[in-house]
Protein backbone atom coordinates (compact mmCIF):
# COMPACT_ATOMS: atom_id res chain seq x y z
CA UNK A 1 0.00 0.00 0.00
CA UNK A 2 1.00 3.38 -0.81
CA UNK A 3 2.32 6.22 1.68
CA UNK A 4 0.58 8.74 -0.57
CA UNK A 5 -1.70 11.23 1.19
CA UNK A 6 -4.41 11.41 0.06
CA UNK A 7 -5.97 15.13 -0.04
CA UNK A 8 -9.16 16.66 -1.16
CA UNK A 9 -10.82 19.78 -0.16
CA UNK A 10 -14.19 19.45 1.86
CA UNK A 11 -15.68 22.67 0.58
CA UNK A 12 -18.47 24.62 3.12
CA UNK A 13 -20.95 26.28 0.61
CA UNK A 14 -23.97 28.03 2.79
CA UNK A 15 -27.59 28.50 1.29
CA UNK A 16 -30.62 30.69 1.39
CA UNK A 17 -32.88 27.37 1.06
CA UNK A 18 -32.14 23.53 0.68
CA UNK A 19 -33.50 24.25 -3.12
CA UNK A 20 -30.82 26.59 -3.84
CA UNK A 21 -28.63 24.09 -2.06
CA UNK A 22 -29.44 20.76 -3.91
CA UNK A 23 -29.26 23.18 -7.33
CA UNK A 24 -26.01 24.43 -6.74
CA UNK A 25 -25.38 20.27 -5.57
CA UNK A 26 -26.08 19.28 -8.77
CA UNK A 27 -25.18 21.49 -10.88
CA UNK A 28 -21.29 20.86 -9.03
CA UNK A 29 -22.29 17.21 -9.62
CA UNK A 30 -23.13 16.96 -13.80
CA UNK A 31 -20.05 19.29 -14.39
CA UNK A 32 -17.94 16.27 -12.26
CA UNK A 33 -16.18 19.21 -9.90
CA UNK A 34 -17.89 17.47 -6.76
CA UNK A 35 -17.81 13.58 -6.72
CA UNK A 36 -20.63 13.81 -3.13
CA UNK A 37 -22.55 16.56 -1.33
CA UNK A 38 -23.94 16.57 2.04
CA UNK A 39 -26.59 19.20 2.65
CA UNK A 40 -27.85 20.29 6.18
CA UNK A 41 -29.91 22.72 7.81
CA UNK A 42 -28.15 25.07 10.08
CA UNK A 43 -29.05 28.10 12.09
CA UNK A 44 -26.70 31.71 10.96
CA UNK A 45 -26.31 34.66 12.99
CA UNK A 46 -23.83 37.32 11.09
CA UNK A 47 -23.30 40.85 10.20
CA UNK A 48 -24.73 41.98 7.21
CA UNK A 49 -25.14 45.75 6.33
CA UNK A 50 -24.62 46.83 9.91
CA UNK A 51 -26.56 44.60 11.85
CA UNK A 52 -26.78 41.12 13.32
CA UNK A 53 -29.43 38.80 10.99
CA UNK A 54 -30.53 35.83 12.37
CA UNK A 55 -31.62 33.33 9.80
CA UNK A 56 -31.72 29.58 8.57
CA UNK A 57 -29.73 28.58 5.87
CA UNK A 58 -28.68 25.65 4.23
CA UNK A 59 -25.28 23.92 4.24
CA UNK A 60 -23.37 22.36 1.49
CA UNK A 61 -20.13 19.81 2.31
CA UNK A 62 -19.17 19.27 -1.16
CA UNK A 63 -16.05 16.81 -1.37
CA UNK A 64 -13.88 17.93 -4.49
CA UNK A 65 -10.07 17.59 -5.16
CA UNK A 66 -10.09 21.15 -7.65
CA UNK A 67 -11.01 24.01 -4.94
CA UNK A 68 -10.73 26.94 -7.48
CA UNK A 69 -12.95 25.47 -10.22
CA UNK A 70 -15.70 24.75 -7.53
CA UNK A 71 -16.00 28.50 -6.02
CA UNK A 72 -15.69 29.66 -9.72
CA UNK A 73 -18.35 27.49 -10.57
CA UNK A 74 -20.87 28.68 -7.39
CA UNK A 75 -20.28 32.27 -7.73
CA UNK A 76 -21.91 31.68 -11.31
CA UNK A 77 -25.00 30.84 -10.21
CA UNK A 78 -25.17 31.62 -6.55
CA UNK A 79 -28.07 33.90 -4.94
CA UNK A 80 -25.89 35.95 -2.69
CA UNK A 81 -24.00 39.03 -3.59
CA UNK A 82 -21.42 37.60 -1.33
CA UNK A 83 -21.65 33.80 -0.36
CA UNK A 84 -19.64 31.58 1.71
CA UNK A 85 -17.41 29.11 0.10
CA UNK A 86 -15.03 27.95 2.27
CA UNK A 87 -12.07 25.11 1.42
CA UNK A 88 -11.28 22.86 4.16
CA UNK A 89 -8.41 20.59 3.02
CA UNK A 90 -8.80 17.40 4.46
CA UNK A 91 -7.27 13.49 3.98
CA UNK A 92 -8.99 10.89 3.01
CA UNK A 93 -8.46 7.18 3.27
CA UNK A 94 -7.05 5.98 -0.15
CA UNK A 95 -10.17 3.92 -1.14
CA UNK A 96 -12.38 7.01 -0.95
CA UNK A 97 -10.07 9.32 -2.37
CA UNK A 98 -9.74 6.65 -5.06
CA UNK A 99 -13.85 7.01 -5.44
CA UNK A 100 -14.01 10.41 -5.98
CA UNK A 101 -11.01 10.66 -7.96
CA UNK A 102 -12.79 8.20 -10.33
CA UNK A 103 -15.93 10.11 -9.98
CA UNK A 104 -14.20 13.85 -11.26
CA UNK A 105 -12.38 12.37 -13.71
CA UNK A 106 -9.02 12.04 -12.68
CA UNK A 107 -7.11 8.81 -12.02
Amino acid sequence: MSNEVMNMALVYITCRDNSEAEKISRHLLERRLIACANIFPVKSLYWWDGRIVDENEVVIFAKAVDYEAVKEEVKKIHSYSVPCILKINTEANPEYMQWVKKVVGLK
